[in-house]
């Protein structure tokens, strides 16, 4: 049986080849023709051949986005959103990931010279010189989901971390709370800095200074534990006891579990409130907390950035910053397609406002 071929499915549908051509590429038809060619694609079984189409027109009508780490909910969510708008419009998604260093995210992007994309959505972890230089050479549209300078002059969306911060100390002072510490990410990426600098803004204007702040390793769960440690270890050796568990105090005549009661009642005296740059962090943050019997939010209160699916399944559920990352990944989406379509427009820098999605870690 050959294959069922676009002229087969003119003819099933009643009209031109053009008419079937416009409305497999999503362009502008009429309800009734486009329900004629779907019933006609469907009846007929016919799949579009990508390869001669990309031969024809010069696009493969796919696309690219490219993350730190697609195993992050926060990634995940944008993915979707993406994937939404650029199906709708006839594309396919492809999803890479680049990992920390801007090596990789600047061999990927020089990379796409090869032709296998139409355009590039990137969420860079890094940027320096080489990154924008080979953003502004690339062969293909590419917009950034991130911080990048004006200067790049390149479509950018991008999420308003330091509200997001004031929004996360100024419900935490509302509640009450006022020994706050902050776990961040690395300093010298892109979500670290703004988030850095977030915290500090927010600390200063409501005339505090942080209990702590811990810079973790990496942005994942198993570095938010780490932080953790080193978080409450610091606040065992600014006072005693320490908290150890196992060591007995023969001199003062202490118990080992009296010591450790004392160091968990020690560390819940000078921290109320951890805020940590992203959900993974925090929940490994809780994690810690619980390894130390201290509840929350009842001895410490805690709050994450990036509201995402993990923040729901916590427990307790996670209060969270959401940062918008479906509305970034849509937004970057269309301003993609837009560029595809128009490679004269003028560059736009969108900036996404954050919202605090208040759950059971703060009281």
């Amino acid at each position: 049986m050959s294959r069922p071929t676009i002229a087969g499915v003119a003819r099933a549908a009643g009209v031109s080849v053009a008419s079937v051509s416009r409305v497999l590429n999503g362009l502008a038809a009429t309800e009734e023709m486009v329900e004629r060619v779907q019933r006609a694609v469907q009846e007929l079984g016919y799949v579009p051949d990508s390869r001669a189409r990309s031969l024809k027109v010069g696009r493969t009508y796919q696309l690219t986005l490219a993350v730190a780490d697609v195993g992050n909910p926060v990634y995940v969510t944008m993915m979707r959103a993406v994937e939404e708008v650029v199906s709708a419009a006839g594309y396919r998604l492809v999803v890479t990931t680049t990992g920390p260093d801007v090596v990789d995210e600047v061999a990927l992007v020089r990379g796409m010279a090869r032709g296998y994309a139409d355009g590039l959505v990137i969420s860079p972890l890094r940027v320096d010189d080489d990154l924008i230089k080979s953003i502004r050479e690339c062969d293909v549209p590419v917009v950034v989901a991130g911080n990048v300078p004006a200067s790049a002059g390149v479509d950018t969306i991008r999420a308003n971390s330091p509200k997001g911060m004031l929004l996360a100390v100024e419900h935490l002072l509302a509640k009450g709370r006022r020994r706050i510490a902050f776990v961040n990410g690395p300093v010298d990426t892109v979500p670290g800095t703004a988030r850095a600098k977030g915290f500090a803004d927010a600390m200063k204007a409501n005339g505090l200074s942080p209990v702590a702040e811990v810079e973790a390793v990496d942005f994942t769960f198993a570095a938010g534990r780490e932080a953790g440690v080193e978080l409450f270890a610091g606040l065992d050796s600014a006072g005693e006891p320490s908290g150890k568990t196992g060591v007995t105090g023969e001199a003062s005549g202490t118990t080992g579990v009296a010591r450790e009661a004392s160091g968990r009642a020690g560390v819940a005296e000078q921290l109320d409130a951890v805020i940590a740059a992203n959900d993974l962090l925090a929940v490994g943050i809780m994690h810690e907390l619980a390894a130390r019997d201290l509840a929350v939010p009842g001895d410490v209160a805690v709050i994450g950035m990036d509201d995402s699916e993990l923040a729901e399944q916590s427990f307790p559920p996670l209060t969270s910053v959401n940062l918008g990352s479906a509305e970034r990944g849509r937004r970057a989406a269309e301003l993609l397609l837009a560029r595809i379509e128009d490679d004269t427009r003028t560059p736009r820098r969108i900036v996404v406002q954050p919202t605090l999605s208040v759950r059971k870690s703060t009281p």
